[in-house]
């Protein structure tokens, strides 16, 4: 099982309303990276993904999983971009900002902190359990 971080500015879509849209999940689509779509392709149905708030907030604030596998991009006819469904599964009871992240050592090779612009990240093992922990879980 992989762990993944997907990055959303909370303005256009927010955690709350990823939790909005229940066990059906929403299309994570208007990804116009191919390295991000990449990571999309690479992705299997249950893998944990954290929520991240980008531009306003800047902090992980919840943990969704990926409920449906990559599929077209339905806000495009082109047919190099895919998507995925995610669903939200909990809230962090304590969000973690980019600042924490940045100041832990054992996180500076973390997606987040070496490529902040790429919106569909991987996160390793070791990474997901420490910002679990620094979120109080």
């Amino acid at each position: 099982m992989a762990h993944w971080l997907m990055k959303s500015e909370p303005n256009k879509f927010s955690w709350d309303q990823l939790v909005a849209r229940g066990a059906a999940g929403e299309e994570w689509d208007g990804v116009r990276n191919y390295l991000a779509r990449n990571n999309m392709r690479a992705m299997a149905l249950g893998d944990p993904v954290f929520f991240y708030h980008s531009n306003i907030g800047l902090e992980v604030v919840g943990i969704a999983e990926v409920c449906a596998l990559s599929h077209p991009d339905s806000t495009t006819d082109d047919p190099r971009w895919d998507c995925v469904d995610i669903r939200a599964l909990r809230p962090l009871p304590r969000p973690v900002s980019l600042k924490e992240i940045k100041a832990t050592p054992e996180l500076a090779q973390m997606s987040l902190v070496t490529s902040m612009r790429l919106s569909v990240q991987p996160v390793t093992d070791a990474e997901w359990q420490l910002v679990c922990r620094m979120g109080g879980l």
